[in-house]
């Protein structure tokens, strides 16, 4: 079967459309009160990883409906106009997602260069999914 457009070409179209933040900036956002890092991976990666400490942690498959306030299942902090970085594992999911967020209109939303296994290949502080309330 011969797709259209392949996973490949979405990454790198929503990769020109988005702002992506680099490790170093995303390390001096950790103590900013105005800035939520998103963790969109799968709860067992979580688990098994660990995460970015105060990270939010928002299912891939429930963002879209966690962000808008239309929706039964909106998330008030996704409305309170702080800077979003979403993350994945190597920012392939983040960035399609990032590219979701913006098409929705949500402001102020980037993502995380390299996704969290950059994240932890640099040892940036994480904790563990337990630890995060």
């Amino acid at each position: 079967m011969k797709l259209k457009i392949g996973y490949e070409e979405l990454i790198a179209h929503a990769m020109a459309q988005i702002e992506t933040v680099p490790l170093e900036k995303a390390q001096e956002l950790l103590d900013d009160s105005d800035t939520v890092f998103v963790d969109i991976r799968d709860i067992r990666e979580l688990e098994r990883e660990g995460m970015i400490p105060n990270a939010m942690h928002a299912p891939r498959g429930m963002l879209e409906f966690w962000v808008d306030p239309d929706s039964p299942y909106y998330k008030p902090i996704f409305g309170e106009g702080k800077r979003l970085v979403l993350y994945c594992a190597s920012a392939w999911r983040s960035a399609l997602a990032t590219e979701t967020l913006q098409r929705m209109g949500v402001p102020n939303v980037s993502h995380l260069e390299g996704g969290f296994s950059a994240w932890k290949k640099a040892q940036l502080p994480t904790v563990d999914k337990a630890s995060k309330p």
